[in-house]
């Protein structure tokens, strides 16, 4: 059986307003709108707007060239933000020569993953044996006992591979994947704003976010996993599309071409396998196998893509879209993300896996053949045994974890940038170490993890922003942006008593960036605006804009721990929290 939207609608004779259920017309006073009916192929799948070649030709491009130039903008715009922010993350890389704040961890632990296949304890005065040796030093044989899965580790021990054992090598792997970050960030903007500018704005404002440039030059975990996240969020992008595609092409047309609502299809679609979700399921593993807070991204995005389902299959004439979408979606979505993720997540042990277990091996990798012997799970084997226990070890660490740090800070605070984490100071003398001779006074150098402070603020508001998109507007792409926000944000609320420090939040600042081009969209105006509206519009856009940039340079001194005169250092301690 099939229908129309108009089949089924038996309040045809009322005004438009008025067919819209009561809790609808009661939010309206808060900016609710249902928004108008377009072609239902344009509500399925939107298309990207036209770039114009009008700026090209108006600074004298030949229109040949000015017609090639805009049909690659979708590539060139973010290609060139993708070069500027790897110019600024690769320049000076090994600056400061010296192992900053938990480098002394991850750095050393990766380059034992990548020779022995686990970590190792090293002696105390390793870090500087490392410097002074330009990293030849020899590997300790006792295994370490560590509190994050391998998979970050890797990815910092490649870097090493190539580039050695020093500060380049142990950060270069961060700065590319920063870097693509970059990139990925553009593009996920093209595709939910249908707008290269929009994208490449978002992705301009993740290049001069300051924590996120910081930990792109320094080799902890959160950068990788922040990169792990966008790749996810952008296979669930593109997976959307491709999924709504296929059931535009399975909806029946009229006489004019016109797709119509069909209450069977919508009903019955299968989408198929659906490789882009298998993608993000493989890229979820190598999040949840770098940090563990990947796991409620997980479950964050999964819900999120059934919820996408659930709206395709409505627009396109569903009666029952939840029950459609339980019947034929959730089973694979499943099948696609969470087996594939633990897949991921087990295979990237396998180093501690194939190591010996004759105590030489991996920490606690002969658990379940001494300490484990007997028990109800003998059936599986010894090396899953054991790795269950040494996950259910560090699980107690995570959540026990209350050691009070000079830097730590509440997650309330972190939106504001309220407590941001020094990961390297000193105070050379004039004429030392970058200090200037006339400085009259030592110097300050230091490695601040800290947000591009306008930036975050105007995120703030740019949040609030988005959640009125979502809730008064229904506007999935907010609600995507804030799921993103959600997910990297919101679970750490459960942590309070836990010692948590600013930089986390580098896992959802892409987000707050979408939010941030969103929200400077809006401000410049929608299609068809008035010439005046959009005059202002842009006028105040391109400010915000330009004072986030200025902020990012004003604050550069602080991100790359270039010396500076002490006073210079005080007038950029804009809080008393962030001294």
């Amino acid at each position: 059986m099939t229908s129309t939207a108009s089949s089924m609608d038996t309040r045809q004779g009322r005004a438009p307003h008025d067919q819209r259920p009561a809790w609808q017309q009661r939010l309206r006073r808060f900016g609710y709108t249902a928004g108008p009916r377009s072609d239902l192929r344009d509500r399925l799948v939107p298309p990207y707007a036209e770039p114009s070649p009008r700026l090209w030709l108006a600074l004298g491009v030949p229109p040949t060239l000015a017609a090639r130039i805009t049909r690659w903008s979708s590539w060139l715009g973010p290609l060139l933000v993708t070069l500027m922010a790897g110019a600024m993350r690769f320049w000076n890389l090994g600056n400061p020569k010296a192992v900053i704040f938990d480098e002394t961890y991850y750095a050393k632990d990766a380059w034992a993953l990548v020779h022995r296949g686990f970590e190792v304890n090293w002696d105390k005065n390793a870090n500087d044996l490392i410097l002074q040796t330009n990293g030849h030093v020899t590997i300790p044989a006792d295994a370490a006992y560590v509190v994050h899965p391998p998979v970050g580790k890797y990815v910092i021990g490649l870097g090493e591979q190539f580039f050695g054992f020093d500060p380049f090598g142990w950060r270069f792997m961060t700065a590319l994947l920063g870097t693509l970050s970059v990139m990925l960030v553009c593009r996920i903007g093209q595709r939910l704003f249908r707008s290269t500018f929009l994208g490449c704005l978002a992705g301009a404002l993740l290049a001069v976010d300051g924590l996120a440039f910081v930990m792109s030059r320094t080799s902890l975990l959160d950068g990788v996993l922040m990169f792990f996240v966008l790749g996810t969020f952008d296979c669930l992008l593109l997976d959307r599309d491709m999924a709504r595609a296929k059931l535009a092409a399975a909806l029946p047309a009229d006489e004019d071409g016109r797709l119509r609502p069909d209450e069977h299809v919508a009903d019955t679609f299968r989408f198929g396998l659906r490789p882009w979700r298998w993608a993000a399921g493989a890229l979820l593993g190598l999040a949840i196998g770098t940090k563990w807070n990947g796991l409620y991204i997980l479950a964050a995005f999964c819900v999120m893509a059934l919820l996408w389902d659930v709206g395709a299959r409505k627009v396109a004439g569903a009666r029952h879209p939840y029950q459609a979408v339980l019947k034929y979606d959730t089973g694979l979505t499943f099948l696609a993300t969470v087996p594939v993720a633990i897949a991921v997540y087990l295979l990237s042990w396998i180093g501690w896996i194939l190591s010996p277990t004759d105590g030489s091996g991996g920490y606690f990798r002969n658990w379940a053949a001494t300490d484990g012997k007997g028990g109800h799970w003998t059936f599986l084997p010894d090396w899953l045994r054991s790795l269950w226990h040494y996950e259910h070890e560090v699980y107690k660490f995570h959540v026990g974890l209350s050691s009070p740090h000079t830097y730590q800070s509440n997650p309330w605070s972190w939106i504001v940038l309220g407590r941001p984490v020094s990961y390297f100071y000193e105070s050379p003398s004039p004429g030392t170490d970058g200090c200037p001779s006339d400085a009259g006074q030592k110097c300050a150098r230091e490695v601040l993890a800290i947000g591009t402070p306008l930036l975050w603020w105007a995120a703030c508001f740019a949040v609030l922003y988005v959640l009125w998109r979502w809730l008064f507007r229904r506007d999935w792409r907010a609600g995507a942006i804030a799921c993103g926000i959600a997910a990297g944000y919101l679970p750490w609320f459960m942590y309070q008593e836990r010692t948590i420090f600013l930089f986390y939040a580098v896992v959802f600042v892409p987000f707050l960036c979408l939010a941030v081009a969103m929200l400077i969209g809006a401000i410049i105006g929608p299609p068809g605006s008035s010439d005046t509206r959009r005059v202002v519009g842009a006028a105040g856009a391109g400010v915000l804009v330009l004072l986030i940039a200025w902020n990012f340079i004003y604050f550069w001194p602080l991100y790359t721990g270039t010396a500076i005169p002490i006073d210079s250092w005080r007038s950029r301690m804009w809080l008393d929290t962030w001294v």
